[in-house]
């Protein structure tokens, strides 16, 4: 037996508590008897726990059932003769589901008509083999058209998911839903790939240049030399550096464009 469901009242301390608290509500004598029972709290939090996704942590489960633990104990009736623990138990489940419940925007009833119209649709689709109709699933669902497309819509927000919600609960180091979102700041890995390529063959392209026109290319784009000033590096004039940077250009789309055309 756990030790959340030992008698308490083997403790001499705990009647004492009992009696206090219910005869004059000291707060101390209240305090002393939540955390004497808190223990229950964690076993009826963990077995409950055990059936839930996976985003619902032990801890919320453990401070919804305190609350319910509370109301047990401020509603006791020791001359009742019945065992704390029965009771506690109880009111702390149905605290914690009442919390659950609470967290959950979907009514229980929107939840069983989505359940009940996936069991049809799978049954209908597992015989036809194919995808069924509206009017398919209505007439065997027994509903008007207009009725089951009504559910439908009302039942579209059971694809609302939690973005902490774990995609295979029987794994600890699952991923999350929101693991699985693209990061708007992040780099695009096609992208950075697709500019890797292409730096890579202009690379390739002006090395393939001849001397002059590649150190052209060189400190116009790399080195932010005016045209007037590599003029003055190549002892030419500023018209023939234009002259030279028109030709090399069009070199480099032309040996750019090579892959394309080969590919075609």
């Amino acid at each position: 037996m756990s030790e959340a469901t030992q008698e308490p009242d083997q403790d001499n301390g705990v009647p004492y508590l009992w009696e206090k608290f219910k005869k004059t509500g000291d707060a101390k004598a209240r305090e002393g008897l939540i955390l004497h029972y808190s223990p229950l709290v964690k076993f009826v939090a963990g077995r409950m726990g055990v059936g839930l996704p996976r985003n619902v942590e032990q801890a919320d489960l453990v401070s919804y059932g305190i609350f319910g633990l509370i109301d047990a104990i401020d509603k006791f009736d020791l001359e009742r003769g019945f065992k704390f623990e029965t009771y506690a138990v109880n009111r702390i489940k149905g605290a914690i589901l009442d919390e659950l419940r609470a967290l959950d925007w979907v009514p229980r009833s929107v939840r069983a008509r989505a359940r009940e119209i996936q069991r049809s649709l799978a049954e209908m689709e597992h015989n036809l083999k194919r995808t069924v109709t509206d009017e398919e699933l209505a007439a065997h669902m027994n509903l008007p058209v207009e009725l089951l497309q009504d559910q439908l819509a009302e039942i579209s927000t059971l694809g609302l998911v939690a973005l902490d919600e774990l995609l295979n609960t029987s794994e600890r180091d699952s991923a999350s839903v929101g693991d699985l979102l693209p990061d708007p700041r992040a780099a695009d890995p096609v992208s950075e790939f697709e500019t890797d390529e292409t730096r890579r063959a202009l690379a390739d392209a002006i090395n393939r240049l001849n001397e002059r026109d590649r150190l052209v290319v060189t400190l116009y784009y790399y080195e932010g030399l005016t045209l007037a000033e590599i003029g003055d590096v190549l002892g030419v004039t500023e018209s023939r550096v234009c002259q030279i940077h028109t030709k090399s250009v069009m070199s480099l789309r032309n040996r750019m464009m090579e892959p394309i055309f080969k590919g075609g």
